[in-house]
């Protein structure tokens, strides 16, 4: 049974940090691409980061040099650390699990992050 829970998300304001974290269970972590995603209101789900395996790593334009994905592959345990935060960052952040060699896809169930003064 595949598992995916987020946590870490809250109300900062403008210029504020936040960390999110994803435990995952149930799957091989070794074998996923991870990533974060995020939803705003009236908007597409979109790539926020991904890391490999491996450790390689690839960012949307918006919150690249702001935002930093890493992974802990003993504890089964992606990472999103926010700097810098912004309004506009505000969403839904995801948590993604993809098994590349067949394109098997995990979600959680998402983590509210809000941006406010």
């Amino acid at each position: 049974q595949v598992q995916l829970v987020e946590s870490g998300g809250g109300l900062v304001q403008p210029g504020g940090s936040l960390r999110l974290s994803c435990a995952a269970s149930g799957l091989i972590f070794r074998n996923y691409r991870m990533g974060w995603y995020r939803q705003a209101p009236g908007k597409q789900r979109e790539l926020v980061a991904r890391i490999t395996s491996g450790g390689i790593t690839n960012y949307a334009f918006s919150v690249k040099g702001r935002f930093t994905i890493s992974r802990d592959n003993a504890k089964n345990t992606v990472y999103l650390q926010m700097n810098s935060l912004k309004p506009e960052d505000t969403a839904v952040y995801y948590c993604n699990a993809d098994r590349t060699i067949d394109n098997i896809n995990y979600w959680g169930q998402g983590t509210q992050v809000t941006v406010s003064s």
